[in-house]
């Protein structure tokens, strides 16, 4: 079949021009025009952008938009995402692409939160529109994620650290006559404070107010015996404000600004702004030494850090009035998405206490086309006002995450994942029987028990392990937890009771009182050989980096924004999905039906003998038996997986049946296509007016209480426990925790 043609036409030199609702045009700039196919390599396509941009290949990152999604920016890095981009092109008819520097791309412009205030300038960025030949080319007119300036300003993000320190220095000479003696007025005492700060900077001294009330302000030079000062009070019987009188020489040689002074840290948040959007991951540490480079002012950490918080909050809209938003914003995740079910509760104080989402087309994708198979697990969340996000996500046909429903509450409490099972149970429906893998401890265990009465519980391998590890630290060496937890995970995987038995008793033979622990932990709720319900070889509860990247992204942002990330992410990976599964042509997805071949081609050096009835004795390294009508093996393997084992096949070979027809439904294409088969929508920015004249707005929502605790957030989840850390040993004693030198021991 011939290559699919496709142009490139590429636009740089122009402006974006910002619309009415939010979205951007692209205009004017020259427009060049390029070949591609399906067969195009992307180093070739990059080499031809470079001579034409007259750039190093080496800086070029490009970007584009999915078709129907103008929100998010796909990264090419590689010919298979150079490739699923013509592909996706095809259908759309044209699809939106921007090439930049590596520099801007390293600040990942598409991950950058919405600001509705703040804008910045990305004049010069390169545009492709991508269409089949015949079709009629589209330039791209929509980017919400990034709201900028519209002038012909150099692009703060293509702009080299010279070139920025070098405006900022401009800009401080400009603020030599924010100030310029008496009878200047001012619409207020904020921006004559404003001023006055400016041109402190710009002359090179630290000032001290005498006094600063609603009436009147009196500054001078904070240089003892230097007598600068300035007095400005309210115009009388208007708003305005005045200088009334001001002494202009300074005797002092000056000294270092410090931001130990009202309005510095918003200042400084003010200064930063424009850096932060292009390098969201802007370090205070970077902050304080641009800010003492640039403009001499000393800065220690946690100012920095404050002043960080401010521009954030400035670019993002106010942490507070998020929770405001709530309501309103619902109702419109309920309205753009019909059949999602969306709830929130507050405290007697109104203060928000837990929030809960489910989109329709994550419910519905879970009832046809997933298995009932549900992972329960947290996370916390680094915002202003902390957190904790709770997530019930199911495998699909390739293992990949589905997230179903999540859950933002106040805490990690055994009434808040009772409320959060509660509403999860109106999002699924309990015509199957779920399996859920989650923790035992937080309520849990007791909570799944009285909300999903028909459900299994299987325990969390990971933290059983953990406790495991934990419990039994101090007592043992490091080796000998390791073969203990080794053991562990042996007994917990092996398929038969006897396996099971066995890794048990050699944990028997290292330590009775671990062999205690792992009778008493009620080996039934995790061990593959007792386990009654099925979870295909899933064992713990740990719901994917993908889904953890995605809130790592977005917990930092107000809770609305986060959550409009998240939805945002779970659209993009749908419609992805979706396109990719519809260039399969096999009966099972590629993972499994790789795994199905590998058990026929096992199958082949099998011996089958006829039993009775529908039973089979299968010969071979072992003998099994295979129960063709009850669909099980004694290998255990084909209840375990969903997937017919090589004896089961090698007796549907020898009776003349198609394997295919004893595999899971679930693991189907077709069913991999159903979950994916709904869409998730925009939900549109929620708008303070808008809000203002919503009927509905008749519940007061307020921050919660806790704030984030002083010091650097953790910015990673922890690690789960596969290696247990080395533990001290003493060579002289053999006492733990210590070694040789500081052993006390005689």
């Amino acid at each position: 079949m011939a290559a699919k043609k496709i142009i490139a036409i590429c636009q740089s030199g122009g402006d974006f021009v910002t619309n009415r609702d939010g979205s951007l045009s692209y205009t004017g700039g020259d427009a060049y025009a390029i070949d591609i196919d399906q067969h195009t390599q992307l180093d070739a396509f990059k080499a031809e952008l470079a001579e034409m941009f007259a750039c190093s290949i080496d800086t070029i990152s490009i970007k584009y938009f999915l078709p129907g999604n103008k929100k998010t920016l796909i990264t090419i890095s590689k010919d298979k995402d150079f490739n699923r981009m013509v592909n996706f092109s095809g259908d759309a008819g044209t699809v939106e692409i921007f090439v930049m520097s590596e520099e801007a791309a390293a600040r990942n412009v598409s991950n950058m939160p919405a600001s509705r205030s703040s804008r910045t300038t990305v004049s010069e960025a390169a545009v492709l529109a991508v269409a089949p030949v015949d079709a009629v080319i589209d330039m791209p007119n929509v980017i919400d994620r990034v709201d900028m300036d519209i002038h012909n300003e150099t692009p703060l993000a293509c702009m080299s650290p010279d070139m920025i320190e070098d405006r900022h220095h401009k800009a401080a000479q400009q603020w030599e006559n924010t100030i310029t003696g008496v009878d200047q007025r001012f619409n207020s005492f904020s921006e004559f404070r404003e001023a006055l700060h400016k041109y402190s900077i710009a002359h090179g001294f630290a000032y001290r107010y005498k006094k600063n009330d609603s009436h009147r302000v009196t500054v001078k030079c904070k240089s003892q015996g230097c007598p600068w000062r300035i007095y400005a009070s309210r115009l009388s019987t208007t708003q305005l404000i005045c200088i009334k009188r001001m002494s202009t020489r300074h005797t002092c040689e000056g000294v270092t600004v410090k931001a130990g002074y009202r309005a510095t840290r918003g200042w400084v948040g003010s200064i930063i702004k424009e850096k932060l959007k292009v390098s969201p991951n802007y370090k205070p540490k970077d902050i304080a030494d641009d800010i003492k480079r640039e403009y001499g002012i000393q800065l220690n950490y946690s100012q920095a850090w404050r002043a960080k918080e401010i521009a954030r909050e400035q670019l993002q809209g106010s942490y507070k009035e998020a929770y405001s938003q709530l309501p309103f914003f619902c109702e419109k995740i309920k309205e753009t998405n019909p059949g999602s079910i969306t709830t929130f509760t507050t405290k007697e104080d109104s203060s928000f206490h837990r929030l809960f989402v489910s989109f329709h087309a994550s419910i519905s994708g879970f009832q046809q086309g997933c298995r009932p198979l549900l992972f329960l697990d947290s996370t916390a969340l680094n915002s202003k006002y902390q957190g904790v996000l709770l997530v019930a996500t199911a495998p699909d046909a390739e293992d990949g995450i589905f997230p179903v429903a999540f859950a933002v509450v106040d805490a990690e409490t055994e009434d808040n994942w009772h409320w959060f099972l509660v509403e999860l149970k109106s999002a699924v429906s309990e015509s199957r029987r779920i399996t859920f893998v989650a923790d035992f401890q937080n309520g849990l265990k007791r909570s799944l028990a009285e909300v999903f009465e028909r459900c299994y519980h299987s325990y969390c391998l990971r933290h059983l392990a953990e406790k495991l590890n934990r419990d039994l630290k101090g007592q043992f060496s490091h080796e000998a937890r390791r073969f203990m937890i080794n053991d562990f995970y042996a007994a917990a995987y092996a398929p038969k009771l006897e396996g099971f038995q066995n890794s048990v008793e050699n944990i028997k033979g290292i330590s009775p009182e671990a062999y205690n622990w792992v009778v008493q932990s009620e080996p039934e709720h995790w061990a593959n050989a007792l386990f009654e319900g099925e979870r295909y070889n899933h064992m713990t509860s740990n719901f994917g980096q993908v889904f953890y990247s995605w809130v790592s992204e977005a917990h930092e942002l107000p809770i609305t924004q986060m959550i409009d990330s998240l939805r945002g992410k779970m659209m993009e990976a749908i419609y992805m999905r979706r396109v990719e599964s519809n260039q399969w042509e096999t009966t099972l997805t590629p993972s499994n039906e790789e795994k199905l071949q590998k058990e026929t081609a096992l199958a082949r050096s099998l011996q089958v003998l006829l039993s009775h009835g529908s039973t089979f004795e299968v010969r071979g390294d072992s003998v099994d038996i295979v129960d063709v009508d009850h669909c099980e093996c004694s290998c255990r393997s084909w209840r375990l997986s969903g997937l017919p084992c090589c004896h089961a096949i090698a007796v549907f070979e020898c009776i003349g049946k198609n394997p295919y027809e004893y595999c899971s439904r679930y693991l189907t294409t077709e069913s991999y296509r159903l979950s994916y088969a709904e869409s998730i929508y925009p939900v549109p920015n929620v708008d303070r007016s808008l809000l203002d004249e919503s009927s509905q707005m008749v519940v007061t929502v307020t921050p919660p209480p806790t704030k984030r605790p002083p010091g650097r957030p953790k910015m990673k989840q922890a690690e789960s426990m596969d290696i247990i850390k080395r533990q001290l040993q003493c060579s002289k004693c053999k006492g733990l925790g210590h070694n040789k030198k500081t052993c006390k021991g005689s």
